[in-house]
């Protein structure tokens, strides 16, 4: 169905797993690559969908003297967002136990911001899906971040792993883009590019 864009040589420009396997279920043949040491440091103005959607384009700036003419790059960057303020990847366990206890009982917003370049074209964009948590008891935060890999999340959980399935009450919008990568709309702009 991406016939046309299999001229180029496509890049998913992460170390997420998630991300991966969403990207292959298009069935497009593409390469991983990942650039350590990215600044992801955004102005403080930004708000909500606006950070994820500058920092995935800071992203393929990054990139960009690395692409050749027939190279196209996708990058994307998640965050978690609840009352103005950004949940994204927790610095240990503490932060992590601190960010679920702060999305218990809550709904929040996880946004991801992704961007399609060439060297000859960018378009950037994002996508919202508002998550409701149930109220999680102490044992239940314990046990999630001592048993899984709340480090590498926004907002310190997958919903694809035993959080998601005792603690996600609810959800408006893609689950994908939950859970890192909204292929439906990234699918209809590649149709498009």
């Amino acid at each position: 169905m991406l016939s046309h864009i299999q001229k180029y040589d496509i890049l998913l420009a992460s170390n997420s797993p998630r991300r991966r396997e969403l990207l292959s279920g298009l069935g497009i043949e593409y390469q991983v690559t990942a650039l350590p040491n990215i600044d992801e440091s955004y102005p403080e103005t930004l708000q909500g969908e606006e950070i994820p959607q500058y920092i995935a384009t800071v992203k393929a700036e990054a990139y960009k003297p690395e692409m050749s003419d027939k190279t196209l790059l996708i990058t994307a960057d998640t965050i978690v967002w609840l009352n103005g303020k950004v949940f994204g990847k927790p610095k240990d366990k503490d932060d992590a136990k601190n960010m679920l206890r702060t999305l218990s009982g809550n709904i929040h917003t996880v946004i991801t911001g992704v961007c399609i370049t060439t060297q000859e074209k960018q378009i950037s964009f994002a996508v919202s899906t508002d998550v409701s948590f149930a109220t999680l008891d102490e044992e239940e935060i314990d046990f999630y971040v001592e048993n899984y890999a709340p480090l590498d999340k926004a907002g310190a959980y997958g919903i694809q792993e035993w959080i998601g399935f005792v603690g996600v009450n609810g959800i408006n919008g893609s689950y994908f883009n939950v859970m890192g990568l909204p292929i439906h709309r990234l699918y209809q702009e590649l149709k498009h590019f």
